[in-house]
Formats: structure tokens, C-alpha cells, sequence
């Protein structure tokens, strides 16, 4: 089992499955949102994902025309997980305080998107756009 929290502890989750494959997004989405070179997250069923504790602290942005939507607390401004589709949870890695000692670099998603900066320096898989996995 796994547990994670944001930044200021507000928000609190459990995941009740084991984490081992890390996937990278670095669309200029995920860039914008996180400031960084895109956002890694592990992707797990719903029926393995619980909030613990703090959904009254979250906040939703959803960018216009599009279908992006985006999850953070809103004491501390961490991202928190959110619905990758109907049956599973994307939860970003950062958060994890338990649980991910097996976690590696699976695969980079929207790798035609990313910062002209960013060098992808693992041995991760590397998608163009988006991967179903």
C-alpha cells in the first residue's frame, strides 16, 4: 500500500496497489501546471485509489476548449491526483510519501511536445502523444 499527501498535509490519499511504472507527461499542459519539465505520475484503478482525508480542500481548473482538467489543494497549490479517464486515477509522484520505493521510468507521453530544453536522460519508453497502458 501506498499513502501520499500534498505539501501542507491537507490533503491525504491511499493507494492499495503496487507502484512500479512511472509515466512522464511533458505537454505544454502539464509543463504550465506544474512549472517544471511536464509532470510524472503512476496510473492506477479507482477501486485501488482513497482519499483519506482533505477533498474539501481541493480545487478544480479546467482549461477552456479542451477536456484538461486539473486537481490541486488550495492551501498549498500542490497538483493532486485527478481522473486520467472513467476507471482510473492519475497521482502524481511527488506526493508519495510510502510506497514507491519500485517506482522507475516507464514511459514519456507528448514527448513531440516537450520543451526544447528537456532532455530525456532514462531509459523510459518514449511516445510521441499520449500512450494507453
Amino acid at each position: 500500500m501506498a499513502h501520499g499527501e500534498c505539501n501542507c498535509g491537507a490533503v491525504a490519499f491511499e493507494i492499495n496497489t503496487e507502484l512500479t511504472q512511472i509515466y512522464v507527461c511533458h505537454c505544454s499542459i502539464c509543463r504550465k501546471s506544474t512549472g517544471g519539465n511536464g509532470i510524472p505520475v503512476v496510473v492506477v484503478n479507482n477501486s485501488d485509489f482513497r482519499w483519506v482525508r482533505g477533498e474539501e480542500q481541493m480545487a478544480t481548473w479546467k482549461k477552456p476548449d479542451t477536456d484538461w482538467q486539473g486537481w490541486f489543494c488550495q492551501t498549498c497549490g500542490s497538483p493532486l491526483p485527478g481522473a486520467n479517464d472513467d476507471a482510473r486515477t492519475f497521482v502524481p509522484v511527488g506526493l508519495i510519501s510510502t510506497g514507491g520505493e519500485n517506482l522507475k521510468v516507464a514511459h514519456h507521453i507528448w514527448v513531440n511536445s516537450k520543451a526544447g530544453w528537456d532532455e530525456i536522460g532514462d531509459d523510459g519508453k518514449q511516445h510521441p502523444q499520449a500512450f494507453e497502458g
